[in-house]
């Protein structure tokens, strides 16, 4: 079961999810999408939250506002970390995570510790964390699926760039034959035209019957 936030509408059309325990969220691990940011309470057991951002986003992107929501669920989400006051929340991008054979279910490091970053959350806001849950909306989702699918996708975007710039060199390598050719023939037209002072005494002829010549 992954439990799924509209984050506060005026900052855009974002979603945050969850999952219902340390096994669904070994999935989300497993699963997750290069757009997904990942949350958790520093420190302390909590759920690990996610944000999906838009395509090209980075957590550079992420509106304040929503950054406060996501900061505020993990937080009431949290069975130590809702009690107590002026917690750390911790958030990174998914790619980041990393995953060994040897941790136990749903526990994750990072690749990068320097990609972490931290949030201060000073206090429980019920008004953010009421407003998120009347949104939720609980989803049984495939996230295998889901991926191979973004990853389908992904390829078939990619073949398709390709293409085009195959297409785009062809082109521009046959303007340029083109080019070339245009310039060889006007080189051609004008040597097969011009007569050097010697031609013209070579020949013997008057000026008055080379220029009938070129007439």
């Amino acid at each position: 079961m992954v439990f799924y936030f509209k984050a506060r509408p005026e900052a855009g059309d974002y979603t945050i999810f969850m999952g219902l325990d340390k096994y669904e969220n070994e999935e989300l691990i497993k699963y997750g999408f290069p757009e997904d940011i990942w949350f958790h309470v520093d420190k302390m057991s909590s759920a690990h939250v996610y944000l999906r951002l838009n395509k090209g986003q980075t957590y550079d992107d992420i509106p304040e506002g929503v950054l406060e929501d996501c900061a505020q669920l993990v937080k009431a989400n949290s069975i130590q970390g809702n009690k107590v006051n002026n917690i750390d929340v911790v958030y990174t991008p998914w790619q980041n995570l990393k995953k060994t054979a040897s941790m136990d279910v749903g526990q994750v490091s990072f690749h990068n510790p320097k990609m972490v970053r931290t949030v201060r959350v000073e206090k429980r806001i019920n008004e953010i964390v009421n407003r998120l849950n009347r949104t939720k909306v609980e989803r049984k989702p495939d996230l295998k699926a889901e991926r191979e699918a973004v990853n389908a996708a992904e390829r078939a975007e990619r073949k398709q760039q390709l293409r085009e710039k195959k297409r785009r060199e062809d082109m521009d390598r046959l303007e340029k034959e083109r080019q070339a050719e245009m310039r060889s023939y006007k080189n051609l037209m004008v040597a097969d035209k011009m007569t050097s002072n010697k031609d013209v005494a070579s020949t013997n002829k008057s000026l008055q019957e080379l220029e009938e010549d070129f007439m």
